[in-house]
This record gives structure tokens, C-alpha cells and sequence, in this order.
């Protein structure tokens, strides 16, 4: 569990126990289920990050736009509903280069509107020859983005580097150097779920093994 959602489900239940002894169990009882929403709501669970030339997933949900936004770029966006684990990770290893928050509207996070028009934060990460994109974008609950790296900051694809809470949006941007392994209504896991795949970049793991499948392949 993340450290937000501690406070959270402290403060519900000590505000139950109150309730309970001034007034009655069963008063306590709507409060008390709030505060086990938000332990479970603010979950962290480890994620197995696959190795090799990959763009891994920043967020659990589901794909509800796969779109070009221009000079052969391509824009992920995965809806985050409340049932989602809201923990937020970089889609690729790299530097981040860029962090820019921007004020805005508080629409439905499942509209195409609010890719462009909703609060958010655009991280940007140079990786090596290439560069993603990825949006934090809140949604028609969410009002609070938590972004824990700045400019000039290391991360490694599948690291933790923030949350949304509630109800959100997260946008993924790809240059035409990406092969997108997605298509929309899909679900995805962050961490785990690959979003795209370097064209031209041989796969470590897959060069380590050809040699003993062509000796398996002899000895047959």
C-alpha cells in the first residue's frame, strides 16, 4: 500500500471508533467501509517488468484510444477506473528530460477531450535513440496528480515514478521507431503488459537462446 493511502484508512477508521463510542456500531459502519475502500484502493502490488527492447505499460486499465498524433507518432491512452490499481510507472528506462504540469478541465477521462483539455503532467524520457511521452491526466474525480521524479532523474522501465488518484487517464506517446503490441479495448497492467516494441533492436533474451534451439533442433 502506498503511504497516501495509509493516512486515509487511519483517518476513516479512527473517525469510526469515534462514531462507535458516542454513538452506535452500526453508525460507524458506512465510515469504517470507507476507509477499507481506500486500503484497498491505494494497493501497490509488484509486477514482473519483461526485459528486452520494450515499452511497458505506466498504468493498469484499458486501451480506449490507439491514435496518430503526427509526424509518425502514435498516442496510447489507457482509462483508469476506480477499481484500478492507480500506481503510475515509466514506460521505458532513460533520463527524464521534461516535466510540465498543465492547469485544466476536469472532464470524463474515458472523452478523447481529455487527452488535451484535462489537468495534467507531461513527462517526458530519452531513452536510448529514442524519446516517449507519457500523461498523467486527471479525471472527472481525480483531482490530484503525485509525481515523485524531477528533470534529470535515471528510471528504469517498470519503475514506480507516481500515482492519480481516483478515476484518471494516461497517455503514452511512441515515435515511428515503436511497433505497438496493443490494440484499443484491450486491458493492460502497468509494469507488466507491453505496450510497444523497438523496430530494429535485437532482443537479448531471444539472440541468448537461438543457439540452444539450434542445438536442440540438431540432436533430433
Amino acid at each position: 500500500m502506498v503511504r497516501d493511502g495509509i493516512y486515509y484508512a487511519t483517518g476513516f477508521t479512527l473517525a469510526a471508533a469515534i462514531i462507535a463510542y458516542f454513538t452506535n456500531p452500526w453508525a460507524a459502519l458506512p465510515v469504517f467501509l470507507v476507509g477499507a475502500f481506500c486500503a484497498w484502493f491505494f494497493r501497490d502490488p509488484e509486477r514482473l517488468i519483461p526485459a528486452g527492447p520494450v515499452a511497458v505499460s505506466p498504468a493498469d486499465g484499458k486501451v480506449v484510444a490507439v491514435v496518430p498524433e503526427g509526424s509518425g507518432a502514435t498516442r496510447i491512452s489507457i482509462f483508469l477506473n476506480i477499481f484500478d490499481v492507480h500506481v503510475n510507472r515509466a514506460p521505458i528506462s532513460g533520463i527524464i528530460t521534461a516535466v510540465e504540469y498543465q492547469k485544466g478541465l476536469f472532464l470524463n477521462a474515458g472523452l478523447e477531450a481529455a487527452s488535451a483539455r484535462n489537468e495534467q503532467n507531461k513527462v517526458t524520457i530519452h531513452g536510448e535513440e529514442t524519446r516517449v511521452v507519457f500523461k498523467q491526466i486527471a479525471g472527472l474525480i481525480a483531482r490530484r496528480i503525485v509525481f515523485q521524479k524531477k528533470p534529470g532523474d535515471y528510471v528504469s522501465a517498470g519503475e514506480r515514478v507516481g500515482m492519480i488518484k481516483f478515476g484518471s487517464r494516461v497517455d503514452v506517446v511512441f515515435g515511428p521507431e515503436w511497433h505497438l503490441e496493443v490494440k484499443q479495448g484491450m486491458r493492460v497492467m502497468a509494469g507488466s503488459s507491453v505496450l510497444a516494441r523497438r523496430l530494429g533492436v535485437p532482443d537479448p533474451v531471444a539472440v541468448r537462446r537461438a543457439p540452444i534451439e539450434e542445438t536442440v533442433l540438431c540432436t533430433t
